[in-house]
């Protein structure tokens, strides 16, 4: 990460709207790339482990690291776009590099997009939230759609894109296609030869989805996998193909 994509020279350069802080954007984020990598769980584990200094050696000795405290300060306020440009000088140098020369699958540079949920409160919220009310209950969270590379060689993020309040609806199916429309579009210009083949979630493929691949030059194939039953000594698989 270092030596081939400069990783550590990206997160340096990235700025926050904190004033007078006493560690630098790049000194907080490094920890959370860390618990990222570790698949941390939560906060608390991550601040157990800052406080345990577990990751004492991955710094110059003498290296004080922020508490957790500092880093959701941090993170609040902190500039996404310089991340998204840390992101695409990652995907340019694999792609210099030839790191997918031969594909990722059977010759077939095959890329996926799946929809997440990044956050979630019953209590917290900013005027970027989607909110689900549930009788008195007010969930309030951040969504998104990710498309990342699979198969073989590094599993690179080649773009996300985030649910708009007011413009993408709540409903999973709905305000997932919306994003993802928007995702693929954003992507094709930029990695149009890092897609020969985009996996999608077969129950949002549907009209609307295929005719906005076709606007974009992409075929499609949409291939729905219905559920292993069992019998007695005996697996059934249906499946439904639409061309």
């Amino acid at each position: 990460m270092k030596n081939v994509y400069r990783l550590e020279r990206g997160l340096n350069k990235l700025t926050d709207g904190r004033v007078n802080p006493t560690y630098s954007t790049g000194q907080v984020i490094m920890p959370v790339l860390f618990s990222f990598l570790l698949r941390i769980k939560s906060f608390n584990e991550l601040s157990l482990m800052i406080k345990n200094h577990e990751f004492s050696q991955l710094f110059p000795r003498g290296t004080k690291l922020p508490q957790i405290d500092a880093i959701r300060d941090t993170l609040k306020v902190m500039d996404i776009d310089g991340l998204k440009q840390i992101n695409q000088k990652i995907v340019k140098t694999a792609v210099e590099n030839k790191t997918f020369e031969n594909g990722s699958i059977d010759g077939y540079m095959v890329a996926a997009i799946d929809g997440t949920k990044f956050f979630g409160s019953n209590r917290k919220s900013c005027s970027e939230c989607l909110k689900n009310t549930n009788g008195k209950t007010t969930h309030c969270f951040h969504s998104g759609a990710v498309m990342s590379t699979v198969g073989m060689g590094p599993k690179l993020v080649i773009g996300f894109e985030m649910y708009k309040p007011g413009q993408d609806a709540v409903a999973k199916d709905e305000g997932e296609l919306s994003v993802g429309k928007r995702l693929i579009s954003r992507v094709v210009k930029s990695y149009r030869k890092l897609m020969d083949v985009v996996v999608y979630d077969a129950l949002a493929c549907n009209s609307v989805w295929i005719n906005h691949c076709g606007n974009l030059g992409i075929d499609t194939i949409v291939h729905r996998c219905r559920a292993f039953r069992r019998q007695p000594n005996k697996r059934v698989l249906r499946t439904k193909r639409a061309f």
